[in-house]
């Protein structure tokens, strides 16, 4: 494959910076790069312009330093929450990665973050807080703390079963012979209400059987 050289005219991740001269692919250079504006041959005429590409490259990389020191101070100070779906054990459905990240931080807080200055060991995988490294820029590296939380509603648990009433619910007859406490006995209706019907502390009191008439002696007769 064909290679030819260029001057860079801006930062390329993984190629270079304002001023670098590289080689890549011609096709790459012709279809991507000068179209871009991202870079232009390296001609005698254009190399009259890598010192003027240089001190943008200073003024630039100096204005990112500060705005990403700023940024660091900020994003310590925040608690990104990020929801997921899990199931009824509490297991996540996928998993947290740089780019979830990103777009929470953007949605939540409006910043802007290339995917690429966070670094996770492995994607997130867990319910709870968990710390995240950033790297904004070659000389400032912070981190920031996200809680990944679920959406899922937790379950309800188990209700007991209700211990069984030693009355009779209301609205149910109690069952054959069995008579609930203060209840008339059946056949034999409460007649206590009735004012007529005295109270039994009330009834007189029966004659003493001592005050009888003696029985006659009873006669055998002859057999």
């Amino acid at each position: 494959m064909a290679k030819t050289e260029v001057i860079l005219t801006h930062n390329v991740v993984g190629l270079g910076a304002e001023s670098d001269q590289v080689k890549v692919a011609a096709g790459y250079a012709r279809n991507y790069l000068y179209p871009q504006g991202l870079a232009i041959p390296q001609t005698a005429a254009n190399k009259r312009r890598i010192e003027a590409l240089r001190q943008r490259r200073v003024a630039r990389e100096a204005h990112e330093l500060t705005t990403m020191t700023e940024l660091s101070g900020n994003l310590t100070k925040l608690l990104l929450v990020i929801p997921i779906k899990t199931g009824d054990d509490g297991k996540m459905f996928g998993s947290v990665t740089a780019g979830t990240i990103a777009d929470e931080l953007k949605h939540q807080f409006e910043v802007s973050l290339d995917k690429r200055k966070i670094h996770l060991a492995h994607p997130i995988k867990a319910l709870g807080e968990h710390e995240i490294e950033l790297r904004l820029h070659a000389n400032v590296v912070t981190t920031l703390k996200i809680r990944v939380e679920s959406t899922t509603p937790a379950a309800k648990p188990a209700e007991a079963p209700a211990a069984a009433s030693r009355t009779t619910a209301p609205g149910k007859q109690p069952p054959p012979g069995k008579v609930e406490k203060g209840d008339a006995p059946k056949g034999r209706p409460d007649r206590s209400d009735r004012p007529d019907h005295p109270e039994r502390s009330e009834r007189p009191d029966r004659p003493d059987r001592g005050d009888r008439k003696p029985r006659p002696p009873r006669v055998e007769k002859p057999k």
